[in-house]
């Protein structure tokens, strides 16, 4: 299977659980709007997620499944199972331990770390204290989850791993509607949404398991040992943890300073969620995939169709990154109008979320390059350099994000993530080229100037096309009519942009097969 057709079907998967995390934040904002109770779930929810990242996908991605698949190609799939039993009582012994001691810590992490900002209101610290102690357990879920998505993407088995997220969505929108329906309060809601989190744990952990199952390994519990095997684990680890959780902790930063206005926190992720469409379907697809193919090539010792997989990613991020950004720009407005405002969303609110969104699309091509980029590192077992520019980026974010706040409020901390997240991606290319582990091409340069010119062909068409349809996006328009106006300038941007890229030669029917047929080695 080609590079593309790997990426399309876990970016086809992550599509899906995007776009019911769409109808899931629709809802959210029909039912809570930005509030103080959309303040205080978000505020609640962000700690869980950002240890998910921590110690799960970041951890697991970058150091479990190069070990994984060097037991493969070691000592079979008996080898690879011997070693997952041993990653699992290990991890699973230390979440236990981590969870009941967080459980404990709440009440100080809410006040001094997630959100320091509700500290004159007992109600709300007390309320996103009992919230998070209820989400928390959702860590031990997604942990496991992605060791086990990490057995199936090492497997070639993608789908399984892919679609699990969907279930989160699925069992929040069906809290979401059933509060709607019945007319419950927002601290109701709150709570209903709490538990729907810990009950979608439970499911995707039990997607994965059913994956790994019919992948053809068991997985039963060992008694935790710190074996060699274990030990590397867990040196590989502990910096792709800080690494794979660099947006988490940002916005854990831009949280804890937004927290101080109220609607803050609710108005970063309403339009985190919109620029986390692309972000999911092309960065995560290209991480979860390339990975375990720099691995395996890296491993057989083709070095030249190792740094062919890297430069080949790296082409089709910026085919499609580039104009999602430009378009993110010009349509922020128009994309929040007919996502969000209704309900409890005003048209104050949109104004101020697509200011956001706007931001964060600028942001969007350094953020998936990241996702192209580390695997260049994790794939040789380096970790420690990738956490080396997380540390940077944070400290840059951090800085950023103080001083803009006061300036532009929400808008200064969107810029301090996008900021970060371009120096972090300018620190992993230099450093890859440098070593000589990516390699230059003058004829990828060239495309990507050229896509950068076709992307600014798009956006003119589409601020021209904007101003006519302005009148069909304007509040109290009937929705159908909105999202017809929408889906039209979003199918004009889509043929403009294809029709500069390919006539002036950003991209190419070479390119195109390039991808598609390329097929591995040994």
């Amino acid at each position: 299977m080609s590079l593309v057709k790997k990426f399309a079907t876990v970016g086809g998967a992550t599509l899906g659980s995007r776009v019911f995390g769409f109808a899931r934040e629709t809802l959210m904002a029909a039912a809570l709007g930005t509030g103080p109770m959309a303040d205080v779930f978000y505020a609640a929810f962000r700690f869980p997620n950002l240890f998910r990242r921590l110690f799960a996908e970041g951890a697991f991605n970058a150091a479990f499944v190069p070990l994984f698949s060097k037991e493969i190609e070691a000592n079979g799939v008996e080898g690879a199972k011997r070693f997952s039993e041993e990653v699992f009582g290990v991890l699973f012994s230390a979440l236990l331990v981590i969870t009941i001691v967080m459980e404990l810590s709440m009440p100080l992490l809410v006040r001094f770390i997630i959100a320091p900002g509700f500290a004159d209101d007992a109600d709300k610290t007390s309320l996103t204290i009992r919230l998070a102690a209820v989400m928390f357990p959702y860590l031990m879920c997604m942990s496991l989850t992605a060791m086990m998505s990490g057995m199936l993407n090492s497997l070639h088995h993608f789908f399984a791993a892919a679609i699990a997220p969907v279930f989160l969505n699925l069992v929040m929108i069906s809290a979401l509607f059933y509060a709607l329906w019945t007319g419950t309060d927002p601290l109701t809601t709150a709570w209903y949404l709490a538990w729907s989190v810990l009950v979608a744990g439970i499911l995707q952990l039990a997607v994965v398991y059913v994956g790994v199952l019919r992948a053809g390994i068991s997985i039963r519990f060992r008694m935790p040992r710190m074996t060699p095997n274990v030990k590397r684990l867990l040196v590989l680890a502990i910096p792709a943890a800080m690494t794979g959780g660099v947006t988490q902790i940002n916005q854990i930063i831009g949280q804890a300073i937004a927290s101080s206005k109220e609607g803050a926190i609710a108005a970063l992720q309403y339009a985190d969620r919109i620029y986390q469409l692309p972000l999911g379907v092309v960065g995560v697809a290209v991480g979860v995939v390339l990975l375990p193919e720099l691995a395996r090539a890296l491993k057989s010792g083709h070095m030249k169709e190792a740094a062919s997989i890297q430069n080949r990613s790296l082409e089709f991020v910026l085919f499609l990154t580039l104009p999602a950004a430009g378009g993110l720009w010009i349509l922020s407005d128009a994309i929040i109008r007919v996502l969000y405002e209704r309900g409890a969303f005003t048209a104050d609110n949109t104004t101020v979320v697509a200011s956001i969104l706007a931001i964060y699309g600028l942001g969007l091509p350094g953020f998936v390059m990241i996702k192209a980029l580390q695997p260049g590192f994790y794939a040789r077992e380096d970790t420690r350099t990738p956490m080396r520019f997380t540390m940077i980026s944070v400290v840059i974010n951090s800085g950023l994000a103080i001083t803009l706040f006061p300036l532009i409020a929400e808008r200064g901390i969107a810029t301090a993530e996008a900021a970060a997240g371009l120096i972090n991606t300018v620190l992993l290319f230099t450093t890859l080229l440098r070593r000589g582990d990516l390699v230059w091409e003058w004829a990828l340069a060239k495309r990507a100037a050229l896509l950068l010119v076709a992307t600014g062909v798009m956006c003119a068409a589409l601020t021209y096309a904007l101003g006519h349809a302005s009148p069909w996006l304007v509040p109290g328009t009937p929705l159908l009519y909105k999202v017809t106006a929408l889906f039209v300038l979003i199918g004009i941007a889509m043929i403009v942009y294809f029709v500069a890229a390919f006539a002036i030669g950003g991209a190419d029917l070479g390119m195109i097969r390039r991808n598609l047929k390329r097929k591995p080695k040994g």
